[in-house]
C-alpha cells in the first residue's frame, strides 16, 4: 500500500438511483481510484485511492452540489461512535437542504441613477 493513498469523504446531493449510477461512473473514470462507496441515506460518497480530492470534486460539481467532509489516510483506527441525537438533526438537515438550493440576489443601484437609493459601503 502506497503512502499516497487517501480516503476522501464527500457530501453529495443525489436524489435517486439513476443519479447514483451516473456519479459512480464519473468518479470511477478518474485514474488512481481503488474503491468507491455511496451511502444514499446519509448522502455520502467515500473514495479510496491515490487521487487528488480536487479532481474528484471538480468532476462531480459539473452535475451535483458537492462538499468535502474529510480527507485522510486510507487506513484509520476504529473509533467509538457517539450516539446520535434524533431531535435537532432533522431540522438542521432540512435547513441545510433548503439553504443549498436558495439563490440570493442583491439589487445594486448607483446613487447617481437614483438619488433616493440607500448606499452602503
Amino acid at each position: 500500500m502506497s503512502a499516497d493513498k487517501k480516503k476522501i469523504v464527500l457530501k453529495l446531493y443525489l436524489h435517486d438511483d439513476k443519479a447514483k449510477t451516473k456519479a459512480m461512473a464519473r468518479v470511477s473514470s478518474l485514474q488512481g481510484i481503488d474503491s468507491l462507496a455511496i451511502d444514499m441515506n446519509e448522502q455520502k460518497l467515500t473514495v479510496t485511492g491515490d487521487v487528488d480530492p480536487v479532481d474528484v470534486v471538480r468532476n462531480l460539481r459539473k452535475c451535483w452540489y458537492t462538499e468535502i467532509l474529510s480527507v485522510g489516510p486510507a487506513k484509520e483506527e476504529k473509533k467509538k461512535e457517539e450516539p446520535k441525537k434524533e431531535g435537532g438533526d432533522k431540522k438542521k438537515e432540512a435547513y441545510q437542504d433548503y439553504k443549498s438550493h436558495v439563490t440570493v440576489y442583491h439589487c445594486v443601484q448607483c446613487a447617481e441613477e437614483n438619488p433616493n437609493a440607500c448606499v452602503t459601503c
